[in-house]
């Protein structure tokens, strides 16, 4: 009867450890997607994946919610004093990671250094002509000309602590497309509701929970980011339970991950839309020199590409019926975006031909493909696709598949004639498309305009668009850019992304159409 006894506490002793021990398990979110972040430095590059992972960390005065909506962020309320003056009311009691109090000169400090020449957010805040502090927790800022969007564009700008900014150095924002080395590439101090701990790029970044979040509580202790550019391998560590999550998976894998009860499948349409960028405003082309001239500075040219791009069969052979058609490089959702305007250009290789004719290659000619193999989905199988489309009508690419890593620092450094672009619109509005995509190119606008695209009438519009405060005036202006752009083939339109995220039953990861996981909004389910 005593060893029973004795037998039958230590089996309660046991027990009890082990619902203590599980009480107080890490609760760990492992992740994983194709490629990494560029670099950790906020203010640095203006690419998804890396303003998600610095968006764990780093904040903005104004945030958006799970569907895309404004709401506070760092800044408790924010209101238009007149045309050209914003006030914006901060939190307090909000510490950065270090400690330091989040205070009105880290505000300004963060909107000057995202105004900086080597910040790829620069476009952002183009407008601000000054910032003046009120108080610790007040801030005003004077734009040049009244702009309608500003809060909209603050939502990615994320504010950084002055104090920890100028002891290591990092003033001024990293200069990605030199391969600058900074303190800020791969050490951060954010107000966010998570720490970087370890951070190893293309092969893993530790984030850890923000004891102190302003923000309440957070069911995640610790988050993994592990990229593995292989496919099968990323969804072969999933199905194993070595990953919690994975950002992309292949499309092809849906239908059999559906069926297996430890995972579930997310979809939804994104913001974002996969198109092909030509430069035509170079004399010639750089991947061809010897030709002489740059065809792509021909509308028929372009307008004969344009038409022998099958979509259809993108859409149906290499998306898996998971893309939408596109007439515009833009998505639904976005202000300016019309049905109407969306419609394509008829797939026909014989008119095509035709064209090219027209223009003086009936031969067609050679010239280099630029695309990321890491980056969208499907990304150099549509590149391929492309080619293939292309020399149909005799025109012969080479494609030139790279890590984004490589690839977007060729793009910036405009070394490339034809490329493979998506671009996602923060704002919401078509404005973002027009101020990076379509403005003539300079050191403060237009900075991702390498179709070298030029027209003085657009530029003006794009202007009066900043500055426009009568939304029905706004609306008719944008409709005019959107109209000269699907005019001159500015780009050649694919698809509109649908995004899906596989993750394990284990957590409850909210969807964005922007693609960007909120890990403060996850929930442990089991």
């Amino acid at each position: 009867m005593i060893k029973l006894r004795s037998f039958i506490k230590g089996c309660i002793i046991i027990l009890i450890l082990a619902i203590s021990n599980y009480s107080i398990a890490e609760q760990v979110l492992r992740w994983s997607s194709a490629g990494d972040a560029l670099t950790m430095d906020p203010h640095a590059q203006n690419e998804t994946p890396t303003i998600n992972m610095n968006r764990q960390i780093y904040e903005t005065l104004v945030m958006r919610d799970v569907n895309l909506q404004m709401e506070p962020g760092l800044a408790e309320q924010w209101k238009a004093i007149n045309d050209t003056e914003w006030e914006f009311s901060l939190r307090k009691g909000v510490k950065f990671h270090d400690g330091a109090d989040f205070t009105a000169e880290d505000v300004k400090f963060s909107i000057k250094r995202a105004a900086a020449p080597s910040s790829d957010f620069k476009n952002y805040v183009a407008t601000i002509d000054n910032i003046t502090i009120v108080n610790d927790h007040t801030i005003r800022i004077k734009t040049k000309e009244p702009d309608p969007i500003l809060p909209s564009y603050l939502t990615f700008v994320f504010m950084m602590d002055k104090g920890w900014s100028e002891k290591h150095n990092v003033a001024v924002p990293q200069n990605y497309g030199s391969s600058e080395e900074t303190y800020a590439v791969r050490h951060t101090n954010g107000t966010g509701p998570f720490q970087l701990v370890e951070r190893k790029p293309d092969l893993k970044t530790i984030l850890k929970k923000n004891p102190t979040y302003w923000g309440g509580d957070i069911a995640l202790d610790k988050v993994i980011h592990t990229p593995i550019k292989s496919a099968p391998t990323r969804i072969a560590a999933l199905v194993s339970g070595e990953l919690d999550f994975v950002l992309d998976p292949p499309i092809q894998d849906l239908q059999r991950l559906k069926k297996d009860d430890s995972l579930n499948v997310v979809s939804i349409p994104q913001i974002r839309t996969i198109f092909l960028g030509m430069d035509q405003g170079s004399k010639v082309l750089r991947s061809n020199p010897s030709l002489g001239k740059n065809p792509l500075s021909d509308i028929r040219v372009r307008k004969a590409m344009y038409m022998a791009l099958d979509v259809t069969a993108i859409q149906q052979k290499i998306m898996r019926g998971l893309s939408v058609p596109a007439g515009m490089i833009t998505a639904p959702g976005v202000k300016g975006y019309t049905k109407s305007l969306d419609e394509r250009l008829p797939y026909d290789r014989k008119q095509a031909k035709s064209l090219l004719a027209e223009a003086g290659y009936p031969d067609g000619f050679t010239l280099r493909l630029d695309c990321p193999n890491n980056r969208y989905i499907n990304d150099e199988d549509i590149c391929q696709a492309v080619v293939s489309m292309l020399s149909r009508i005799g025109i012969k690419a080479t494609l030139n598949a790279q890590p984004k890593s490589i690839f977007f620092k060729s793009v910036t450094n405009s070394e490339s004639d034809f490329y493979l672009l998506g671009w996602g619109v923060a704002t919401l509005d078509s404005e973002y498309v027009f101020r990076y995509l379509l403005h003539s190119r300079s050191k403060d606008i237009g900075t991702w305009n390498h179709a070298n695209y030029s027209d003085p009438e657009v530029d003006q519009l794009i202007k009066d668009i900043q500055k426009e405060l009568d939304m029905n005036k706004r609306d008719h202006m944008i409709a005019q850019v959107w109209e000269k752009v699907r005019d001159n083939i500015t780009y050649l339109p694919l698809h509109h992304q649908v995004i899906n995220w596989v993750v394990s039953s284990k957590f409850d990861i909210p969807i964005r159409a922007s693609n960007e996981p909120l890990f403060k909004l996850v929930k442990v389910v089991r």
